[in-house]
């Protein structure tokens, strides 16, 4: 109804007068497109348009389908196909100027499967969009939608880079993300910073965009058996992660008492609570940001890097083993390859595992904690020595020298606000009553805490 009444307010048809095409674009800009999140099937879609309909405001309006599981992003191409083959669909879509916008989430696909796991499907469905837009005549002009968060397990990152990593024929002229959190302050709050970022977006999105160039066509897996070796590792991974996270007994119980998320879904912050649904915090609906912070705020980091080491070291001894060198081929010559790792090293240099420790020891569990921490640990210490050989580096972020230098001068302060915080979270857990009045006062504390880290470690939600 929102969107009728503007739409009766400032006109449905861009074409009618240069002053009507500016209102159009006020409410078609300003309130976006109309996004279904956790897109399983037509149906959701479908749905979406039918009630515009009743309302009378279908016209002209952008449904984008979000794809955020692994599963989801494995059948985008399908539910795509099968909506455009309906003429009630495309007739909309013809109304729209053959525009589809499909969104694809970073958060819950990597919850679902992993970092490597997640790049690498997030990849090939974005491939996959792409040429099922191409095949139905007319074409489709598609605009992908990236739904990236401010940590690098969220999709955060440098976005010049991430635009470079994208799979070619995917960007042409049009791409879309979202900023959120702090990025926002820190990329925006100053107009020097804003401006520098938004030409190196639109630098990186023109040059991708432009034919026959080295730029737009360097991210193509210039052997043909990277993309395969890509796979396995991600099979690798995944299955490692999905051990770990959802088949080892009392994971969950070490996550809520290794990490400060029980006080994190109490804070009054966001547009959504928690969960997703009632059941308590569980790995399967906790919603991603909370999941991610969580991790950050104890310096496991876990979601950035876990899975990669094992990965990168099952193709060795493989039963058709890559070789030692290949890797690092693939991360010179390939984007994708190459942001991949360079993300993963910046989780791996802003965690810390002897600070994790501390909040490992809060499990009240200790063999439970012994054996989850030291899995964690040898896996931590795995991806970065397979970090560091790829990239030729003795020390993580040797190549970025303003991001380490960074890093290390930002600790000390972030350091002691750790251990603050793990003594409030010892105390407060030893109270015989958890809502007395001290608990209010141990939490009070720990909120500034988890604000204070956050700001220093960045790139955390």
């Amino acid at each position: 109804q929102l969107i009728a009444r503007a739409q009766q307010v400032y006109g449905p048809d861009p074409s009618a007068s240069p002053s009507t095409s500016l209102r159009t674009w006020l409410w078609t800009s300003l309130l976006g497109p109309f996004i279904i999140s956790m897109t399983r099937g037509p149906a959701d879609v479908l749905t979406v348009l039918l009630l515009a309909r009743w309302a009378g405001c279908a016209a002209n309006l952008q449904i984008a389908p979000l794809f955020e599981t692994l599963d989801d992003l494995d059948a985008a191409p399908q539910i795509l196909a099968r909506l455009f083959s309906l003429d009630v669909y495309r007739a909309h879509l013809a109304g729209c100027g053959d525009e589809q916008m499909v969104m694809i989430g970073y958060s819950d696909s990597n919850k679902d499967g992993g970092y490597l796991s997640a790049n690498w499907a997030l990849y090939q469905a974005q491939e996959n969009i792409a040429r099922t837009c191409r095949e139905h005549a007319p074409a489709i002009k598609l605009t992908l939608f990236h739904g990236r968060g401010g940590t690098v397990a969220r999709g955060g990152g440098p976005a010049n880079r991430a635009i470079a990593a994208q799979p070619p024929g995917t960007v042409n002229g049009r791409f879309r993300l979202t900023e959120q959190g702090e990025i926002i302050a820190s990329r925006y709050a100053d107009p020097d910073i804003a401006h520098r970022h938004l030409e190196q977006i639109v630098s990186a999105v023109l040059l991708a965009s432009a034919p026959n160039t080295q730029y737009a066509t360097r991210n193509t897996a210039a052997h043909s058996e990277w993309p395969d070796v890509t796979a396995a590792m991600s099979t690798a991974a995944r299955a490692e992660y999905r051990n770990l996270v959802y088949e080892t007994p009392g994971f969950m119980d070490y996550w809520r008492a290794a990490t400060p998320i029980d006080e994190i879904s109490r804070l009054h912050l966001g547009s959504r609570p928690a969960g997703r649904r009632s059941g308590g915090l569980q790995v399967l609906n906790i919603r991603a940001i909370p999941w991610v912070f969580s991790w950050m705020q104890s310096r496991f980091n876990l979601p950035g890097w876990y899975g990669l080491g094992t990965a990168l070291i099952s193709n060795l001894h493989a039963k058709r083993p890559i070789s030692e060198s290949l890797p690092r081929d693939m991360y010179a010559g390939w984007p994708f390859f190459n942001a991949l790792i360079k993300n993963a090293e910046m989780s791996l240099v802003k965690a810390d595992l002897d600070i994790a420790a501390l909040y490992s020891d809060l499990v009240p569990d200790h063999a439970l904690a012994n054996g989850i921490f030291a899995r964690i640990r040898a896996e931590y210490e795995r991806t970065r020595d397979a970090v560091l050989a790829i990239t030729g580096q003795s020390e993580l972020m040797e190549s970025e020298t303003v991001i380490q230098r960074s890093v290390n001068r930002r600790n000390p302060y972030v350091d002691p606000l750790n251990y603050i915080q793990v003594e409030m979270l010892r105390r407060l857990r030893a109270l015989p009553d958890p809502e007395s009045l001290e608990a209010d006062s141990l939490r009070e504390v720990i909120v500034f805490t988890i604000n204070g880290i956050a700001a220093g470690l960045k790139n955390t939600g």
